[in-house]
């Protein structure tokens, strides 16, 4: 026979209780996640991430965007937008700004489908996926209470590069939701957007950010993370990122990880960014100068050895031969055209170390003609 002790522990086994004084299960879980928790450290994240707008004021330097859609956040509708302009401008930052303060952190996810160049965007999708989305209702309220409005936002980023079909599969999509839903393209080249899409949108160009305002988010973010950058290296950081914003946070962050608490540098920088240092393009000069083919082809073979990239060589020649005073406009307008010949081969995919001898051959007709 069973002891009653048996029968007591079976029937608090079915009633869900526990024997002893072991607590229930769910609390020994609960306490272990807490304390767990509570080791946790924060999660590394880049800074590009940490310091993105989190609200439309904090969008610097692009004043009419910011002025629309501070309207839109005070109650006025909000029209289709298409934001175009250079590449970490803030394009994509000043929209998921504006919508996480217009839906709040909890209906952001519903009410916000973002597509990258990353995402399958083909006719199919956009005839589907957008489509469906679309065509959801949604209601005018928030759960703490702020005025919401009725409508979703669909974020197409990099739409230059959907093809043109997808493009005109959505034409019909933003005429017949555009009582539930607006679409915001964001692009670098507006010639790459169909006609139809444009007059359907309000365009908004982002300019390239100033070396002011770069100068001071750089020196912001530099004095929160207890960065050693004198205010020559944050210049020089502004400009070999070339008005681009993300790329400049970018730099400073991987010269903040290899110096390791030392101050930065413009020769970190230098190495960081991939910029060809200033003595070599002058050593490049002096070989073209020079007369000797040889002496030209022992330069380009180092500079390509040391690992510089051809594309970057000629971005920086066609500024100093821009600037050179010792060139007429005529010879300038010789080796500038060449450079756009190279600049165009080498995104086809041609050999870098023949483009840059002919390149530096024609560089050197010009230089020798003046002797």
């Amino acid at each position: 026979m069973p002891s009653i002790e048996g029968e007591v522990t079976m029937q608090a086994f079915l009633k869900g209780t526990s024997v002893g004084t072991k607590p229930p299960l769910k609390d020994r879980v609960a306490a272990t996640a807490g304390s767990s928790g509570e080791n946790k450290k924060a999660k590394p994240v880049p800074w590009v991430e940490k310091y993105r707008p989190k609200c439309v004021d904090e969008v610097a330097f692009q004043e009419e965007v910011v002025a629309v859609l501070k309207k839109s956040l005070e109650g006025a509708d909000l029209p289709n937008l298409l934001f175009y302009g250079p590449p970490g401008t803030g394009k994509t930052s000043t929209i998921l700004a504006a919508a996480r303060e217009l839906f709040g952190p909890e209906l952001f996810r519903l009410r916000v489908l973002e597509l990258n160049a990353s995402d399958e965007r083909g006719i199919q999708v956009v005839r589907e996926k957008v489509k469906n989305f679309a065509q959801l209702t949604v209601s005018g309220s928030r759960s703490d209470g702020k005025p919401c409005p009725p409508f979703k936002i669909v974020i197409l980023d990099e739409a230059d590069s959907m093809t043109s079909a997808a493009q005109a599969a959505l034409r019909r999509t933003m005429e017949k939701e555009s009582k539930t839903t607006r679409f915001c393209l964001i692009c670098n080249y507006v010639s790459r957007i169909i006609e139809p899409l444009t007059s359907r949108c309000s365009k908004f160009r982002f300019k390239p950010l100033s070396d002011k305002i770069q100068q001071q988010r750089l020196l912001d973010i530099a004095d929160k993370e207890h960065v050693k950058i004198s205010n020559e290296g944050i210049a020089y950081l502004v400009k070999v990122s070339e008005g681009d914003l993300r790329k400049a946070i970018t730099f400073l962050q991987s010269a903040t990880r290899l110096t390791g608490g030392k101050e930065i540098t413009e020769k970190v920088i230098t190495d960081i960014a991939g910029v060809i240092p200033a003595e070599t393009i002058d050593g490049l000069f002096a070989a073209c100068q020079s007369g000797s083919f040889d002496k030209l082809e022992r330069v380009v073979k180092n500079l390509i050895d040391e690992g510089h990239a051809a594309t970057q060589l000629v971005n920086q020649l066609h500024d100093v031969v821009v600037e050179n005073d010792n060139l007429s406009d005529k010879q300038k307008s010789i080796i500038t055209e060449k450079l756009a010949e190279v600049d165009k081969c080498l995104a086809d995919g041609a050999d870098e170390h023949l483009q840059l001898i002919s390149l530096c051959a024609t560089v050197m007709q010009q230089l020798t003609q003046n002797c």
